[in-house]
């Protein structure tokens, strides 16, 4: 075949791999600019899925996409199938919107999420053929610069990188692209680009500074290689009610990790948990208004047809407005189905007021975080909450309707004992005890992560424990759990060690990481691509010994990240520090009492939040309030549409085409795009009863991803009242191009099912030019047979089918079969007819054409 996926890749090159839509691009909300001053590359390290999940950067490419002349486009790692591919034929990486190859592009700016991530990224620069050192990058190459939650400590990446962004990236990533821009026109030298750019808040240069380093390890010096350069202090959006926020986000064809509506309602956290990095990295608390953040929901459901929402923060049921805004929420979306869901749950300040509103649409996740095993430990780590709140909590959640409750806890915390792990199984068991006489069920899944000390927090100086004694304190607890029947999931020790070793890192490990890279070390995070033993033989190549980044700091070293400023002082981590070996809890600022942790300048920079007040609701949203094509409709309440009755239910029959790079999706993919559509276009479909309610869809066949059709066809169930073809416009202005519906007809509400009035479907397959020679003569000689037995291997069992009795019609012209078949796959009657193995025919061209319907009954 020669058209082409999102622009630029060859059909033929996604045929053969895993999941295609990872690399088809074209999705709704996604914007390609052909002619831009500024092609501003946001890549993300790891696989589609789990960055198209990723807010931060659907928020930064709506910003850049914002302003003319400057063209914001995606980049994933490519899975392990697809950069072999790429290897073999010599693809470069290039972006999903225009196809332009990595090394043709401005800027790259990566996304640095997790410490496991930079093997993806030294692999992604290989792809692409920029060199991976930043010192031997010139003008011509982009510039290259990282930005997230790793940006706090960058130095293992700092030899690969131009530039890193500390903190929020809204306003400061619009300055990076204009001072690009300006010096891409003057025609200028790195240098002074580089130059220009330090000067922007939360702009760390690498190059301009030098590190020596003692004998025994230590950094003796981080010399600023530039007067005035000293520190580089972290970038606050001060404001986030005046943030511009992406209310049409790319809505990815395939299921993606989070899949939903995600609302940030807050940055920036003060409950003080000693571990916890972002709590000291995102302060800070900035609050958006509910208001503010029901109208950019509305948008958001009205643009991209998910059905359902997260609220995003550090800690979401802490938001000032949170009981009014739920409750709002749920009014004004309960009849769309629209589910709400809290990610982040602190034990405590979840009430079951807020569980009642939660569970009105239907029940997500319940995941509650006591972190410790003891109220000891947890004074330790300033997690202020009882046994009392987590048990009376996960009591209302049972009582609500949930069957199992998540508990999140870490082994390895300072001061930790056995009996503080020996209580992770006491207090989980207590949890699932709350369950009983609720009458429905108290299971409880136990998930154990390990500490990890991290930069900017006041355990950045402690040590972590090793692999030997993680692996011990997983065991004891393993039986623990098992002798209170709760389930267990833990995390692998040899990538939380290696999580320590680059999260308190410093430059020598860029030798690491390109060992690794030498090694085919890439998505290390993921369990069946982690190789431990080649990160050891990494590190005993580049001379480094990895436990030496696991030891505890002494308060007066010089740390890896000290030029960079959080705005939390030194002096308070320290103090934070003290407090936790006396088992002294810390204040929240909520409370009026400032813990003085330096952050704020209490004009600019200070706490924004809003204390609880009615949120004003339109009712019904305007997403379920609008016209299909000039048919006027209203909000459908759930117990309408789903009433059985058959005067108020309609039932539509619809074809339509999936052609060109929609053929690629899978059948399932196709179902997530047209419940999307149908939301997008408003039309009120009928759901499903049950615990998760489906929209009323029956397709008539699942098509072979590959295969484009003119002729496909699927039956809805909707209220009714609405016009066929107003139905068929609507829907059409809400779907991509490449899937098209043709026609739309009402039929009656009991008529067979489409499966069942099947006979046959018509195919023309386009086979590769001058690969079989005398067509029609092998046409011919196929008619005359009398049977022709194939074999099939499915599921591991193997079936026989008679491809001659399946073959309704024959025909052929030059390079094209034209067939009319039973049953069987078009591939299979080609290999059949032309005596050519179905792998030699991969890159066939096939359509179908039409189905064969017998009359109904």
């Amino acid at each position: 075949m020669v058209w082409s996926c999102g622009g630029h890749l060859q059909f033929d090159s996604l045929l053969s791999i895993e999941k295609p839509a990872r690399y088809m691009g074209s999705e709704i909300g996604s914007v390609a600019k052909e002619l831009v001053d500024v092609r501003f590359v946001l890549a993300f390290p790891d696989v589609y899925e789990v960055g198209m999940s990723h807010l931060g950067l659907q928020i930064l490419y709506a910003i850049l996409n914002k302003v003319e002349g400057i063209g914001a486009e995606r980049v994933y790692a490519p899975w392990a199938d697809r950069e072999d591919a790429m290897r073999a034929s010599g693809e470069v990486l290039a972006t999903l919107e225009t196809g332009t190859p990595l090394a043709a592009t401005d800027i790259i700016g990566f996304t640095l999420q997790y410490e496991m991530s930079c093997t993806n990224i030294l692999n992604m620069l290989e792809l692409s053929g920029i060199p991976l050192l930043a010192a031997e990058r010139g003008e011509k190459f982009p510039l290259i610069l990282g930005g997230g939650p790793c940006a706090g400590n960058p130095e293992p990446l700092a030899e690969f990188f131009d530039i890193f962004l500390f903190g929020d990236g809204e306003d400061a990533i619009l300055e990076i692209a204009e001072i690009y821009r300006d010096w891409k026109k003057a025609a200028g030298n790195k240098a002074a680009l580089l130059e220009s750019l330090s000067k922007v808040e939360g702009v760390y240069v690498p190059s301009f500074f030098s590190v020596s380093y003692h004998e025994d390890g230590r950094i003796s010096e981080i010399a600023s290689l530039k007067p005035g350069y000293e520190k580089v202090k972290r970038r606050i959006a001060v404001d986030l009610e005046q943030l511009p926020y992406p209310t049409s986000p790319v809505v990815p064809f395939l299921k993606t990790v989070h899949d939903r509506v995600s609302m940030e309602i807050a940055r920036g956290c003060t409950r003080g948990c000693r571990f916890c990095q972002a709590g000291y990295l995102y302060r800070p608390v900035r609050e958006r208004s509910p208001e503010k953040v029901l109208e950019t929901i509305k948008a958001v459901l009205k643009n991209t047809g998910y059905d359902e929402i997260s609220l995003l923060s550090l800690s979401a049921a802490d938001y000032g407005c949170i009981s009014d805004l739920l409750k709002t929420l749920m009014t004004t979306f309960e009849s769309e189905r629209v589910a709400v869901s809290l990610p982040s749950l602190r034990v405590g300040s979840l009430t079951r007021e807020l569980i009642d509103e939660i569970v009105k649409v239907r029940k997500t996740g319940f995941t509650l975080a006591p972190e410790a095993g003891t109220e000891r430990l947890r004074r330790v780590i300033n997690k202020g909450i009882t046994e009392e709140d987590l048990v009376l909590n996960s009591r209302n959640a049972y009582e609500a309707g949930w069957r199992v409750i998540k508990l999140y806890f870490m082994i390895g915390l300072p001061t930790e004992t056995t009996e503080d792990v020996l209580g992770i199984a006491e207090m989980s068991a207590q949890v699932k005890r709350a369950g009983k006489g609720t009458g429905h069920g108290g299971d409880v899944t136990v998930s154990v992560g390990s500490f990890v000390p991290k930069p900017h927090t006041p355990f950045q100086w402690e040590p972590q424990i090793s692999c030997r004694e993680i692996e011990e304190k997983q065991r004891f607890l393993r039986g623990e759990l098992r002798k209170r029947k709760l389930a267990f999931k833990w995390h692998d020790a040899t990538l939380s060690f290696l999580e320590g070793v680059f999260a308190r890192g410093d430059r020598r490990l860029a030798r690491v990481l390109v060992e690794a890279r030498k090694l085919g070390c890439r998505f290390d995070g993921w369990g069946e691509h982690h190789d431990f033993q080649k990160w050891q033989q990494a590190f005993e190549r580049a001379g480094i010994d990895p436990e030496f980044y696991l030891r505890r700091r002494d308060p007066g070293e010089i740390l890896p990240w000290d030029r960079l400023d959080c705005g939390v002082s030194t002096d308070f981590l320290l103090e934070e520090l003290k407090k936790s070996h006396e088992e002294i809890l810390t204040g929240d600022c909520r409370d009026g009492c400032c813990t003085e942790c330096g952050v704020c300048n209490f004009s600019e920079v200070r706490m924004r939040l809003h204390q609880p007040a009615a949120v004003a609701s339109s009712g019904p949203s305007d997403a379920c309030q609008g016209s299909v094509a000039g048919t006027e409709i209203s909000a459908v309440p759930p117990e309408a549409v789903d009433s059985g009755d058959p005067d108020a239910v309609a039932r539509i029959r619809l074809r339509f085409t999936k052609t060109g790079a929609m053929s690629l999706l899978s059948h399932l993919e196709l179902l997530h795009l047209f419940t999307r559509a149908v939301r997008r276009a408003q039309i009120p479909i009928r759901y499903s009863l049950g615990f998760h309610p489906h929209p009323k869809f029956s397709f008539a066949t699942a098509l072979s991803v590959g295969v484009e059709s003119w002729a496909e066809y699927f039956d809805m169930e909707i209220c009714a009242g609405l016009d066929p073809r107003s139905i068929q416009e609507s829907l059409n202005a809400a779907l991509p191009e490449g899937v098209r519906i043709l026609e739309a007809a009402e039929i009656p509400l009991r008529s067979e099912s489409l499966s069942v009035l099947i006979e046959a479907f018509r195919y023309r397959v386009f086979l590769p030019a001058g690969l079989v020679a005398a067509l029609p003569e092998k046409v011919d000689d196929f008619l005359r047979l009398e049977t022709y037995a194939h074999q099939r291997i499915k599921k591991g069992k193997t079936l026989e089918i008679d491809l001659r009795q399946e073959l309704l019609e024959l025909s052929a012209t030059a390079d094209v079969l034209e067939m009319v078949v039973k049953r069987g796959k078009p591939l299979e009657f080609a290999a059949a007819i032309t005596g050519i193995p179905e792998e030699e025919l991969r890159s066939s061209r096939i359509e179908k054409r039409e189905v064969c319907f017998r009359p109904a009954s």
